[in-house]
Order: structure tokens, then C-alpha cells, then sequence
């Protein structure tokens, strides 16, 4: 059930970001002019998001098991509860995040060129 949602890990894939991440020796401590934050930390956005959504699939399948070893009983109650509820969060937050990019690109596309 859940191994159908492992493609999303292949957003750290998308072609065309090349020039959005730059490497660990370009970036230094000083504030160069017209520099962003965003670069002086050598994170692209994509990974980001492929990190988040790694880290939500991952949270999804420990519920996954932890729910199947409670029904089978080599599980506490507490644990599956808690399992369960970290995934619903990070599912959650990750739900918040596409919405705010997909409210973000619908605005960009309402822009007048």
C-alpha cells in the first residue's frame, strides 16, 4: 500500500535545477553581494522535498508495521498509537507543504507577463 508512494522520492530527479545547487566549496561565510541564502547553503530546493517526502514514506511504513505487530500482539498498544500518530503528522505537514506550493503556483500563473 504504501510502496506505491516511493516515486515521490524522485523529486530530487527533476531535470532543469542544475543551476539551483551549487557545490559545498563555492559557499563561504561572508555575505557576498547579490547572493542569496538560499545558495550559501548548497541545498536545492528539490532535495528539500525529496527528503521530506522520504522521511513521510518512511514514517508511514514504521506505522504500517507497528499497526500489523499490534494486531499480531508483539506490540503495546502504546507504541502503535504512537507510530501512528507521528505518521499522521508528518503526512499532515507534508499535505500544508503542497498545498502552499500549489496555492503558490496557481498565484505565479495568475501573474500578467
Amino acid at each position: 500500500m504504501i510502496d506505491q508512494i516511493q516515486n515521490v522520492g524522485s523529486l530530487t530527479k527533476v531535470s532543469g535545477l542544475g543551476s539551483i545547487t551549487t557545490d559545498a566549496t563555492s559557499s563561504t561565510t561572508t555575505t557576498m553581494v547579490g547572493s542569496t541564502p538560499g545558495r550559501m547553503t548548497g541545498v536545492s530546493f528539490a532535495s528539500v522535498l525529496g527528503d521530506m517526502a522520504n522521511s513521510t514514506v518512511n514514517n508511514l511504513k514504521q506505522a504500517e508495521v507497528a499497526s500489523f505487530e499490534g494486531i499480531t500482539g508483539k506490540a503495546n498498544t502504546r507504541e502503535v498509537v504512537d507510530a501512528v500518530l507521528a505518521a499522521e503528522q508528518s503526512l499532515q505537514t507534508a499535505i500544508a507543504l503542497r498545498d502552499k506550493i500549489v496555492s503558490a503556483y496557481l498565484e505565479i500563473t495568475k501573474m500578467q507577463i
